[in-house]
């Protein structure tokens, strides 16, 4: 079974169950929402299937609460832990034309528009205005790619390969 990570538990937070989680994911508010189903992995790498029955936001957190789970005590053992979801909870639907999930691009093979390869997509980087691709390549330091039109010219997830342009300053 394959998981996604959706967020981190950090902390708890007062004594009645909650906890402190920092997203990592571009949907919180369907993946944390009251009913929805998460998995933590706490360090002792057992897997914990929790039903959220509470979801507020908190500065830079989002706190939740947990069905069953009513004491500081009964979550203390899930901190620090990564939160998931299983890969079928996913909705495709949810992306706008010419946006991908992560885990679509990490490990696609990349070619330059003389399909010459320069290596494959290790890691992506959240900059803001968009994202960058770290391209992994044999021998050389890795290639820093903005995800953008001027850059990213072809996206083919079937074929596992992304085509760019390199433009002047990249290399």
């Amino acid at each position: 079974m394959q998981y996604l990570n959706v967020g981190e538990i950090v902390n708890t937070q007062g004594i009645k169950g909650e906890v402190r989680v920092q997203a990592i994911t571009d949907f919180p508010d369907s993946r944390f929402k009251v009913g929805a189903i998460v998995y933590a992995f706490p360090k002792n790498n057992e897997i914990v299937p929790l039903k959220i029955d509470g979801s507020r936001k908190h500065k830079n957190f989002i706190l939740l609460h947990f069905k069953g789970l009513n004491s500081i005590n009964d979550v203390e053992y899930l901190k620090p832990s990564l939160l998931k979801i299983k890969q079928e909870q996913q909705k495709d639907d949810e992306l706008k034309p010419g946006a991908y999930y992560y885990h679509q691009i990490i490990g696609l093979n990349v070619f330059d528009t003389n399909n010459n390869k320069l290596g494959e997509i290790k890691d992506i980087m959240d900059l803001g205005p968009n994202d960058v691709w770290v391209v992994k390549r044999k021998n050389q330091k890795d290639l820093l790619l903005p995800k953008i039109d001027d850059v990213v010219k072809k996206v083919d997830l079937e074929n596992d390969k992304v085509i760019v342009e390199m433009l002047k300053g990249l290399e």
